[in-house]
């Protein structure tokens, strides 16, 4: 016999594990602002990082277990704008900017506003069924990658300690650049359409314990030269996109 369809009332907790990953994000965003205005600045940093890496991993998971949801999209979005475009430029203004006072906040906010028009112009473009997007690339650089990078002057300071600090100005336009890279119409590649084939598999696994293992012994350096690499992919894509033959 046929039961009655209805909307689900009961879930098992692997089905909410997407979900319960994205609020420990948002903890953890939300912990880094306090780390911040405590003057604890290393920590906060980690754990924007961690933040990013439970963004990375709670949509795939919640694909791969088939518990999409509409909650599970909006919650991931608003807290992609807590820890990607709110903890980020404010962690930011306690360790560099207090000083210079009206500037450094309009940078805060022109940061802040950047990511919630790219969150938005994401999401509309997701959601609508006659968008025709190229799907190997994003417009604008993500929300999760606009926070790695606009960190980068803490990662230098705290890989080169004897060195002068970055002047305030500096890092001011730094996050502006990086805000207004979010809502430019730059192509940006898209890892959700990579594919490794079988033959590179083990030298990619190889690459990524490379990478954890640097994080975990040169975390400022590894960062820098991650930044540093993910700007050349954005030039690199930029430029193939704009070849003829992708025309």
């Amino acid at each position: 016999m046929d039961q009655p369809s209805g909307p689900q009332t009961e879930f098992s907790l692997v089905q909410l594990l997407p979900n319960m990953l994205t609020i420990v994000a948002v903890c953890a965003g939300l912990t880094a602002i306090r780390f911040g205005v405590q003057g604890d600045y290393m920590p906060a940093v980690l754990l924007i990082i961690a933040a990013g890496i439970l963004d990375g991993i709670d949509g795939r998971i919640a694909r791969l277990l088939g518990s999409s949801s509409k909650i599970g999209a909006e919650l991931d979005s608003l807290a992609d704008f807590l820890n990607f475009g709110i903890a980020p430029p404010l962690i930011l203004y306690f360790w560099a900017l207090k000083d210079i006072r009206g500037l450094g906040w309009i940078c805060v906010l022109v940061f802040a506003v950047c990511c919630v028009i790219r969150l938005a112009r994401f999401n509309v473009s997701a959601k609508s069924e006659e968008a025709q997007r190229d799907s190997a690339y994003f417009e604008g650089i993500p929300s999760p990658a606009g926070a790695l990078l606009v960190m980068l002057p803490m990662y230098l300071s705290f890989a080169f300690a004897d060195r002068p600090m970055l002047p305030g100005a500096l890092i001011c336009l730094h996050m502006v650049l990086v805000g207004l890279l979010l809502i430019s119409r730059i192509p940006t590649w898209s890892f959700k359409t990579t594919r490794i084939s079988r033959e590179n598999v083990k030298f990619f696994l190889v690459g990524v314990a490379f990478v954890g293992a640097a994080l975990l012994t040169f975390a400022w350096v590894t960062l820098i030269a991650l930044c540093l690499g993910y700007v050349v992919m954005v030039i690199w894509a930029w430029i193939d996109r704009e070849r003829p033959s992708n025309r």
